[in-house]
């Protein structure tokens, strides 16, 4: 929000709701906030013109639909360009259409990455030959995902009563 005005939280409210459920319509968005949907329909067109709402995506359960997805964090290294910083870097993995993820972060490394493989011979083969070659690059550390309980706001946990092994020491 950039002034705190309630035409401002209005407008936060839009993109909380669709942030939410990209689906949810522009009648049910102006009854939640008390809008008209024509305001609503004018400032959802805005914010995607502007680029504030980048694209609507589906989300969806691969363990459910029967796909084996690797997924891992690569917590990365890297000397920073000089005039660009970790810009140019991270502008370059990025690109790769294994990286769902890239960010600047604090702590030990650089950047993380958050790549997708179908299985893990993908996954080495990227870090070792597209990641690790990239000059600048000067380490790299890979966790894995190993069971994913919530994500973008969804839940995944299973049902009461499910099939699981008891484990006790």
């Amino acid at each position: 929000m950039k002034d705190g005005s309630a035409n401002e939280e209005k407008r936060c409210e839009v993109l909380n709701i669709l942030a939410r459920d990209g689906r949810t319509t522009a009648e049910a968005i102006a009854k939640q906030i008390g809008r008209s949907v024509d305001e609503v329909k004018a400032l959802i067109t805005q914010y995607e013109s502007e680029g504030v709402i980048k694209r609507y995506n589906a989300v969806i359960d691969w363990e459910k639909a029967g796909f084996d997805k690797v997924t891992a964090f690569i917590d990365v290294r890297v000397v920073p360009a000089r005039d660009v910083g970790f810009d140019a870097i991270a502008g370059r993995i990025a690109r790769f259409p294994e990286v769902r993820s890239v960010w600047l972060v604090s702590g030990g490394s650089d950047l993380r990455v958050v790549v997708e493989a179908t299985n893990l011979r993908q996954l080495a083969n990227f870090v070792a030959e597209k990641l690790s070659t990239i000059n600048g690059v000067t380490g790299t550390v890979t966790h894995f995902q190993l069971r994913r309980y919530k994500e973008d706001d969804v839940l995944y946990l299973e049902a009461e009563g499910s099939e699981r092994l008891v484990i006790s020491p």
